[in-house]
Formats: structure tokens, C-alpha cells, sequence
């Protein structure tokens, strides 16, 4: 008996996502020759498949009737790498945001743009 679908992005889905979020509408061989120019050569029927699969899951969807068919993110990036992070959270760190930023910045020192960019997101959450 075939294992059901995750409803959550596989590394390789998340890649075909990338291009879609990167490039805009494409169709699957458009997406394998993107894939390919980023050094990830993948068969046709692979890219295909995966296309299928995030067009089942509710990721993408055929926006034409003819051949070749053209596919497009539903989602943005921010919408899925959020359900993605809460996902983690909720899963890894016990919905706790205190031990996934513990994990995040507790063992290594911040840069200075990544403290600027943090330390600008602190002073937004107090508006």
C-alpha cells in the first residue's frame, strides 16, 4: 500500500517552488532547464511528476487548457516559508519561539547586518 502524501513541501518540491517564486509561470520544461542551469539535472518525467504533485497538494496550478501546460505558484513565498517555520516550531521546539530563537542565536554571534536586521524587527514588534 502506497505511503499518503505529506501535505508539506519535500526538498525537491521546494526547489521546483523556488523556481516558480524565482521565475514566475513556467511550465515543467521550463522548470527542469532551470533546474539544470542551477547544477540540478533532473529527468523531464521527474520534474513532471513533482509538478503533479504540488498541483494535488494545492502548491501550484495549470493555468492553461493546451499543450505545453503552464503551471503557477497559489502560494507565496512568505505565505509557505511562515507554515513551514510554524510547522518547525510546532514539531521540533514544542510551539516554544524562546527555544527556537535560543537555537537560532544562542552558540554563534550575529553579524553586524543580521543584528541591524533583528534589532529593526524588535523595534517593529513594539509599534
Amino acid at each position: 500500500m502506497a505511503r499518503p502524501k505529506a501535505p508539506e513541501l519535500t526538498e525537491r518540491e521546494l526547489e521546483i517552488m523556488q523556481v516558480f517564486w524565482d521565475v514566475g509561470p513556467q511550465t515543467a520544461q521550463e522548470v527542469r532547464d532551470e533546474l539544470e542551469a542551477r547544477g540540478r539535472d533532473l529527468a523531464y518525467t521527474t520534474v513532471a511528476t513533482l509538478i503533479r504533485i504540488l498541483t494535488e497538494k494545492g502548491f501550484v496550478e495549470q493555468t492553461n487548457e493546451e499543450r505545453p501546460f503552464i503551471y503557477e505558484p497559489i502560494h507565496s513565498f512568505d505565505e509557505v516559508s511562515q507554515s513551514l517555520v510554524n510547522h518547525l516550531l510546532s514539531r521540533v521546539f514544542d510551539g516554544s519561539r524562546e527555544k527556537l530563537l535560543v537555537s537560532l542565536f544562542g552558540k554563534q554571534r550575529l553579524n553586524k547586518k543580521e543584528r541591524a536586521l533583528l534589532e529593526d524587527i524588535l523595534r517593529e514588534q513594539k509599534r
